[in-house]
């Protein structure tokens, strides 16, 4: 007799939607954004700010998978490995979807009202650019760089918890890690692109064509030679370049996995990237402590 599988659970749909056992995406925007801390403050930025932006970076990012969902429901549900999220087949609706990230939102923002005036102004611009970056898919042939804006906006809100300013090096940061996510994110890309050519969505992969994987390399490479500037411009030592090293061969390594195109092959590449940001974090931070 064939069974039917158990109806999960409210809970477990809800997991589902935040993408709970995937914290990939959250590596994503946690590992730049420590970075950006501990350069901010030049050393251990305090428990306060610590807990704060690892709680906020979980739970914006739990938002803005949310959102996604919502946004790309309709496109969902032509791609098999995006047609069983939640939204996308009904389990959790439209509306209570938008219910809960608007909470996962408001509680990351009442991790930023314990921070300072600055830093709450600059959370309403990140909250603008999680919320547009889904729709851009429809209309810019490059949705991926309006997500590395939102996936590296936790530099400059760094910066600004500590320093209550965002100063020029912010900014070079920001430019040097939206390069990392436009290479990520085109890994990414390049493992949905048969069915994003057949619905109609626009990424990075499609308008980059027979490009692509040379694309993704320079794009690593653009962060890593960004960084390496800002870290000369700082004075940094031998831990935070070894760190970026290390990045360069994971990126390396890397084009191994994306050169043939296999769907497989692309989408570890990207699953795999948050090893790249943790690499950096590390030289950061042991450069600051060997001071």
């Amino acid at each position: 007799m064939a069974t039917t599988a158990p109806t999960p659970s409210r809970l477990s749909l809800y997991l589902d939607l935040i993408r709970w056992d995937r914290p990939a995406g959250t590596y994503l925007l946690l590992w730049p954004t420590l970075s950006a801390l501990w350069i901010a403050a030049e050393g251990f930025p305090g428990w306060h700010l610590l807990a704060v932006f690892v709680l906020g970076t979980f739970l914006m990012r739990s938002a803005g998978c949310a959102v996604n969902d919502v946004a790309d429901r309709d496109f969902d549900r032509h791609v098999k490995r995006t047609a069983q999220r939640p939204v996308t087949s009904g389990a959790i609706g439209v509306r209570q979807a938008l219910i809960f990230g608007a909470a996962l939102a408001l509680l990351a923002f009442g991790l930023v009202l314990t921070t300072n005036a600055p830093t709450i102004a600059w959370s309403f611009a990140a909250l603008a650019v999680s919320i547009f970056y889904p729709f851009t898919k429809r209309f810019f042939s490059m949705p991926q760089a309006v997500l590395g804006v939102a996936f590296s906006f936790g530099i400059p809100m760094a910066f600004s918890a500590v320093q209550g300013a965002v100063p020029a090096v912010a900014w070079a940061l920001l430019l040097g890690n939206l390069f990392w996510v436009l290479a990520y994110d085109t890994e990414y890309a390049m493992v949905d692109r048969d069915d994003d050519l057949k619905i109609g969505i626009r990424t990075s992969a499609i308008t980059l064509g027979r490009f692509d994987v040379a694309g993704v390399m320079l794009f690593y490479a653009a962060f890593v030679a960004i960084w390496a500037a800002i870290g000369l411009g700082l004075g940094m030592g031998p831990a935070y370049f070894a760190g970026l090293v290390v990045a360069a061969g994971l990126a390396g390594w890397h084009y191994t996995l994306i050169r043939t195109r296999t769907r497989d092959g692309c989408f570890k590449a990207f699953r795999l990237n948050h090893w790249l940001g943790f690499v950096v974090f590390v030289g950061v931070m042991i450069d600051f402590a060997v001071r």
